[in-house]
């Protein structure tokens, strides 16, 4: 398996495997939404395994906890790269935190922001050489959100690492129940402008596009207090059909063809600042899968994808979100290897 100490050049030629002409999943008009795939705590790929990616998301609130960034990666760290998406950020400081955190292992390769959000990417202390190409971006939706340094938008990294074409997206979205479409439409805008002033269309010619960040989809037709209940019992399963995101993408709005892990964990907004316990302001808001990582593979290319980690960290509490986490390992097809 790729990992931090032992990453080397696939054999495979990538360039032999991309086809001219891809056609996207969607193209015929039909829509899959978002599949739900399992977790694969032992990677099958082993011995064949091209690449490790550790993706965490998390809205930090405007607040600074040197403990808890550094908990952010202080796991094991078998990866490759890590890409870390932050929202309400604050100005300075979380770039040289990470940094020292991340020193033993890993370098920090590229990073974008755009006001309060934050896009770090670190690989191996080798991983250098194996960058063909880096691309950054950023677009910003909504109005007033620049008037207080917490603007709503995504920032986006394109890599073209040892022939595997990536693209993160790490985005914000307009918060609160009501704003569905809202956010709908925000994805579409982003999705069409990221990279749209280059030549060559990065973002529809990846391997693979990953979408990290506070989507801000909540959950619907259930008040705060049942949902409290269903997820003490640990019967959160129930609520998935209520989650705004999934119910969207199966209507064709949003993320068509997109993977994501079984929502097992806990919601993770909104909590009081400090603890585990979920709000208890006079809003008493509804739990909600606000944080989120989906990714999507085109297998004209080749590529494959497991999913062996989807969780939220509850030792986090310096904010009223939870940090979520995946783990992906990336390989070609056995029928090209």
């Amino acid at each position: 398996m790729g990992n931090c100490t032992s990453f080397s050049l696939p054999k495979w030629g990538f360039s032999e495997l991309h086809r001219d002409g891809m056609v996207s999943v969607d193209e015929d008009g039909t829509h899959e939404g978002i599949k739900t795939i399992r977790i694969q705590k032992a990677c099958e790929f082993v011995s064949n395994s091209v690449l490790c990616v550790c993706i965490i998301t998390w809205n930090m609130n405007g607040k600074m906890s040197v403990e808890d960034v550094r908990k952010l990666v202080s796991s094991d760290r078998k990866f490759d790269l890590l890409v870390l998406g932050l929202q309400e950020a604050p100005k300075s400081g979380v770039a040289q935190v990470l940094q020292e955190a991340m020193a033993d292992t890993h370098i920090l390769l590229c990073q974008k922001n755009m006001q309060s959000l934050h896009m770090y990417l670190f690989g191996a202390k080798s991983s250098e050489s194996y960058i063909r190409e880096m691309k950054v971006d950023k677009h910003a939706v909504g109005g007033c959100g620049g008037v207080i340094g917490r603007k709503k938008g995504a920032v986006a990294m394109y890599i073209n690492f040892s022939g595997i074409r990536m693209v993160f997206v790490s985005c914000h979205l307009a918060a609160h129940e009501r704003k569905v479409e809202k956010r709908n439409s925000e994805c579409q805008h982003i999705s069409h402008s990221l990279f749209s002033k280059n030549d060559i269309h990065y973002a529809k010619s990846a391997d693979i596009t990953v979408w990290l960040g506070d989507l801000n989809y909540r959950l619907e037709g259930i008040s705060s207090m049942p949902a409290r209940k269903m997820i003490e019992e640990n019967r959160q399963s129930k609520l998935r059909g209520k989650d705004q995101l999934l119910q969207e993408a199966e209507k064709g709005q949003v993320f068509n063809g997109y993977c994501e892990g079984t929502l097992s964990f806990k919601p993770t907004y909104k909590y009081n600042v400090g603890s585990s316990n979920y709000d208890t302001s006079y809003k008493i808001r509804v739990p909600s899968w606000t944080d989120r990582i989906l990714f999507k593979v085109d297998h004209t290319s080749g590529l494959d994808a497991i999913l062996s980690s989807y969780e939220a960290l509850d030792c986090v509490r310096s904010s009223d979100h939870k940090p979520v986490k995946a783990h992906l390992c990336l390989k070609v097809g056995d029928g090209d290897a």
